[in-house]
Formats: structure tokens, C-alpha cells, sequence
């Protein structure tokens, strides 16, 4: 079955689809940020990974760079309907419980092909030709909520509330935890509480 790909706005720098990009990993912090300039988004329990789309394929890289496709080809399938011709997807790979929670121990137990994982994309690095990881990332999530939009493939929401009280939301929950970035920022970094 072939899905019409959608090619967006030129955004970004026009670059060739570049290779697998180190990702910016969260750093412990005691306290989350608070402030207008902070985002923040719940900290998923599972695999960080990247998804490259390009060519009718996508491909699924660990962390470190290894293509997992094979482990989890549920998840190529799903990234594959993404409405872009090209994409470079950074997310995560989880197994969301009935109380919206996410168990790394349940994600390791699950075949690479179970119905239960679900990927979860939060940034978007590269889109149709285009490298977009000198934009701001409130715009680069913008960008990735549209071409997610109607797939299989979970979109990362960001909360523009106070730090502190995200938190405690999150901890009521019993949530992982909590990713805080700065709204304008160019790069995903991002403090983890």
C-alpha cells in the first residue's frame, strides 16, 4: 500500500539527509526549571531511538547508532507512514501501560514485534531535505506534530506551565519523570528531574 508523501514548507538549511546524529541525552538536575522560557514534557520509561526516513524506508537506530529495524519492525512500519518524504525522528520506543505509565522492565519483555509497543517522537532533526536543529525547538515540534499527525506514531506533547508544578503532576502519576527545555532553544538539550 503507498501513502502519498507530503512535503512541507522549506524550513530550516537545505543539506543532504545526513547520518545517524549523537543524541542529546538528559542530564539529572534536583529541581526541575521554572520560568517562561522552560517547556517540559514527561519522561517516557523505554528505548531512545532514532528514526530515519528516506527512500519508502524507515530505519530504527538505537542510541549508540545500531540499526535495530530488524528488533522492531512494528515500529518501522508505523514511522513509515509519517507524511514526509525524508525525516531524521528522535523519540522512543515504549509499552504505555492501561494508567498511561511506561515500564522499561515490560518493554524488555515484549517481542520487537508485539502490538503493545508504541513509538514516541519528540524532536524533529532533519525534515525533506532540510536540517532543522538550528530551529528553535517549540518550532521543530511544531513541524513534527504535522507529519505524525494521523499515524500510528505517539507525538510528545510540551507543557508551557510551570516547572514545579509539572513535576508534581508527574510524580502524582507515577510517571518516569520529567524533560525540561528551553522554549527557543536551537538544540534538544534537556535537564531530566
Amino acid at each position: 500500500m503507498a501513502f502519498q508523501r507530503k512535503k512541507a514548507a522549506g524550513i530550516g538549511v537545505k543539506a543532504p539527509l545526513p547520518g545517524f546524529i549523537e543524541p542529546a541525552l538528559a542530564t539529572s538536575i534536583e529541581r526541575v526549571p521554572s520560568g517562561r522560557r522552560w517547556i517540559h514534557e514527561i519522561k517516557f520509561d523505554g528505548y531512545r531511538v532514532q528514526v530515519h526516513l528516506a527512500n519508502e524506508v524507515a530505519k530504527i537506530f538505537t542510541r549508540r547508532g545500531h540499526d535495530w529495524t530488524h528488533r522492531f519492525k512494528k515500529v518501522a512500519h508505523d514511522a513509515w507512514r509519517i507524511r514526509a518524504s525524508s525525516a531524521l525522528i528522535d523519540g522512543e520506543i515504549v509499552v504505555p501501560a492501561a494508567d498511561g505509565t511506561t515500564d522499561f522492565s515490560v518493554l524488555q519483555t515484549e517481542k520487537g514485534r508485539s502490538a503493545k509497543i508504541v513509538p514516541v517522537a519528540f524532536d524533529l532533526l532533519y525534515l525533506n531535505g532540510r536540517d532543522l536543529r538550528k530551529l528553535p525547538l517549540i518550532q521543530r515540534k511544531a513541524e513534527l506534530r504535522k507529519i505524525v499527525d494521523g499515524t500510528d506514531v505517539q507525538f510528545s506533547e510540551s507543557f508551557e506551565i510551570e516547572g514545579r508544578e509539572m513535576f508534581a503532576h508527574a510524580c502524582k502519576l507515577g510517571l518516569e519523570g520529567v524533560v525540561s527545555n528551553p522554549c527557543a532553544s536551537a538544540a534538544s538539550c534537556a535537564s531530566r528531574v
